[in-house]
């Protein structure tokens, strides 16, 4: 598992480089403007997810093999994102039960 990332992980700086960063065995230059070392958490974590679905199939052509891994890492984007929306509209109900309690005790001093 990778650590969590900071808001100043995501900065671009005005400014590309070119990153090397190794996924599934081969070099690849990356030319970003993102903070080098979040380039390269991302290229491990691609890294990670390709070796996984290597090991999971015997498809032994790389292509297809970042197909599945790109198709792991899509899944795991919409299971995180459906979460998100659940605990936001958990946490929208919440604070509209709260509001109407507020409410309520405000109306017994008016």
């Amino acid at each position: 598992m990778l650590p969590a990332l900071n808001k100043e992980d995501l900065v671009h700086d005005g400014t590309s480089q070119v990153v090397s960063v190794e996924i599934h065995g081969q070099r690849y230059p990356v030319r970003s403007g993102l903070d080098v070392a979040y380039v390269n958490e991302l290229a491990t974590y691609v890294d990670e997810k390709m070796q996984a679905a290597s090991d999971q199939t015997p498809a032994v052509d790389t292509l297809k093999v970042a197909v599945l891994a790109a198709l792991n890492i899509a899944d795991e984007f919409f299971q995180h994102r459906n979460s998100d929306r659940s605990e936001s509209s958990a946490i929208n109900k919440r604070t509209t039960e709260i509001e109407r309690v507020i409410d309520q005790a405000l109306a017994q001093f008016h």
